[in-house]
């Protein structure tokens, strides 16, 4: 029998579970003080979860409506990939800055912005496990997956890397 890798005992100690864009996730916090969005909505005031991608896993390109902020906990660097309004496409890489050159503890997204992740390849570990916590609260009715071939038509010179970490048909 073949011994858990240290992946498989993460997604069992923090009990992660399938996340429909990709990896695996399990929310720790939702904030029981309530907030009015300047749209109206109701909010928790935060929500925040565990994140893993693993292996050739990817977070496919999606957004929501809150700023999102990625805290990296252990394993491989983790790129994080924003299309912004002007078309620009802004990488911002999660790691340990003492072990990877370029790399930040912490990142933010900011609400309504397309983005998707992925792990920085590495012989090290098989795994990137990272913390997201969004403000106001995330919903996944909130959730938006991207169709490819719309986010190509907005972002032409992004067509490559948006084709690359899409779950949805082109």
């Amino acid at each position: 029998m073949q011994a858990d890798s240290t992946a498989d005992r993460l997604i069992k100690a923090l009990d992660l579970q399938p996340h429909p864009e990709g990896g695996y996730f399990r929310e720790t916090y939702r904030s029981a003080e309530n907030i009015q969005c300047s749209d109206g909505r109701q909010r928790s005031a935060s929500t925040a979860i565990y994140y893993m991608l693993r292996d050739n896993d990817f977070s496919a390109w999606h957004r929501i409506r809150s700023d999102e902020l990625w805290h990296f906990h252990a394993g491989t660097p983790l790129d994080v990939h924003v299309l912004s309004g002007d078309g620009n496409l802004v990488t911002h890489r999660l790691g340990n800055p003492l072990e990877h050159r370029g790399a930040l503890f912490q990142a933010m997204v900011p609400a309504n912005h397309w983005f998707a992740a992925e792990r920085v390849p590495s012989g090290a570990q098989d795994f990137s496990l990272l913390g997201c916590t969004v403000a106001p609260g995330f919903e996944f009715t909130e959730f938006e997956l991207a169709d490819a071939s719309g986010l190509v038509a907005i972002f032409p010179r992004q067509t490559s890397l948006i084709h690359r970490l899409s779950r949805r048909p082109t």
